[in-house]
């Protein structure tokens, strides 16, 4: 009678939430339009000479970020005011950063996707107080893949990237460039990180973290741009896709519903490539995608959307030589062996809002509350309860460290795109997904819901890998 009790409670402040997000969506709509070019990240520069080993400087910082208008947001970013740099390295480098905190506040910097030691893994045991430095260092030993970056601090962590702390790290190997696919960065290989944000009249961000399913912004955002566009010449483009927002699932397609490849999952290229119309990528995960704009002529213009709401506007330029290619086979993945698992563990994900816990228990960074076995393979059963509102969402489910398999999905073969190497995957609401994971690094890392708000509120736990 109290769970309902406080559900009807929570559900009259979301109403009034929304309220007050339309009023002051209705008047950016009035006062806004978009015409921005779509930022392209840098890429940040190697401090080593050394092939075999990489230094990478980071520092997350405060500052100020034009998104409408005149007007100047507050925002957060690395090397930058908002987002930060492109990270790129490479299958058997050693890699070390080198992470300083200009903030007023404690960060971290967790490596998402990232196959490593739980010390190096940046998650809420490795807090970066105000002022201070942190340099984790670790060797890549991983297949190609798209991977990204941003905090992860035990109350703060859903305010600092939705204020702008993330940004992608690209993981290359000898069969990536062995293929002939578009990979020059910039130019016919482009990031779109999307994320969704809402503003208050003088321009500031209107962050509101009680809603059932999250913080959902009004806006959707392309690497730090509102609705951008980009100038494409008639030839194969490739795009990594983040899913970036805090707890936003995107369906992304094109305007006029023709077809793309999807090449890579969070974790690396699938075996082969698959022609779909259509994208679902839901808070924490990545994808790859080819779009051959040869198709298309000089002056066209297409939009990417989301379920039909405008995403980004590509505009087609002038016919080019392109000699790249996209293969049969893009990769060969070596699949876990139920046989050899050691054991089935049941992950329990229920409730919404702030109202939230894993397994019947909210998140206690004094308590364990799973202990595995160095190189143990498991088989976990991941299910969301079936939510008590209608339109509720599921939760995007994420390991540290790690990668997975997904085996099935409510008992039925995984989609044809969940079939790589995965670190995050979608249980929608009364969904079980079945997933298999090797432990191949020692330590303690996190697993939790990648909706921002529901990870703060509690439906997160630990593992200790020893």
């Amino acid at each position: 009678m109290k769970y309902k009790l406080l559900i009807g409670i929570i559900s009259g402040l979301a109403i009034l939430t929304i309220g007050y997000v339309i009023l002051n969506m209705n008047y950016l709509q009035n006062t806004f339009k978009s015409n921005k070019i779509l930022p392209i990240p840098v890429l940040l520069e190697d401090k080593n000479p050394d092939i075999n080993i990489s230094d990478y400087y980071i520092i997350a910082q405060e500052g100020k970020t034009n998104f409408i208008g005149n007007k100047q947001t507050l925002t957060m970013g690395y090397n930058g005011s908002y987002l930060g740099p492109v990270i790129k390295v490479r299958r058997g480098e050693e890699v070390r950063m080198h992470v300083t905190n200009e903030l007023n506040d404690s960060t971290s910097v967790h490596w998402h996707g990232l196959e490593l030691e739980g010390p190096a893994d940046g998650g809420p045991r490795q807090v970066i107080p105000a002022g201070a430095k942190w340099e984790p260092s670790f060797t890549i030993n991983q297949p190609a893949a798209t991977l990204w970056f941003h905090p992860h601090v035990i109350g703060t962590t859903a305010m600092q990237v939705y204020y702008g702390l993330a940004g992608l790290l690209i993981v290359e190997d000898e069969n990536t460039e062995s293929l002939n696919l578009p990979n020059e960065y910039g130019v016919n290989d482009i990031p779109l990180i999307i994320q969704d944000r809402s503003f208050n009249e003088d321009g500031s961000f209107m962050y509101i973290d009680n809603m059932m399913d999250g913080a959902f912004g009004e806006y959707i955002m392309v690497n730090g741009a509102i609705t951008p566009f980009l100038e494409v010449e008639q030839r194969k483009m490739r795009f990594r896709i983040l899913n970036g927002a805090n707890a936003r699932n995107f369906n992304i397609g094109l305007s006029d519903n023709n077809e793309f490849y999807q090449i890579a999952s969070d974790g690396g290229l699938l075996e082969r490539p698959l022609v779909n119309d259509s994208l679902f990528i839901s808070p924490g995960e990545r994808a790859e995608i080819i779009i051959d704009f040869s198709k298309y002529n000089e002056g066209e213009t297409i939009e990417l959307v989301s379920d039909k709401e405008l995403v980004m506007t590509f505009k087609v330029g002038a016919s080019v030589t392109d000699q790249t290619e996209i293969p049969e086979i893009l990769s060969t993945i070596e699949r876990l062996d139920e046989s050899q698992a050691t054991g089935i563990k049941t992950i329990e994900l229920d409730g919404m809002g702030h109202m939230v816990t894993l397994n019947g228990r909210k998140f206690d960074i004094n308590r364990i509350d799973d202990n595995v076995n160095f190189g143990d393979i498991e088989i976990w059963e991941i299910s969301s309860s079936r939510a008590m509102m209608m339109g509720s969402q599921g939760h995007p489910f994420h390991i540290h460290g790690t990668q997975f398999q997904v085996l099935s999905r409510n008992g039925n073969e995984p989609n044809a795109n969940e079939r790589g190497w995965k670190d995050t995957v979608y249980v929608g609401s009364g969904e079980t997904v079945r997933i298999i994971v090797k432990f191949k690094y020692k330590g303690i890392f996190m697993y939790h819901c990648h909706i921002l708000e529901h990870e703060e509120a509690g439906m997160m736990g630990q593992l200790e890998v020893q």
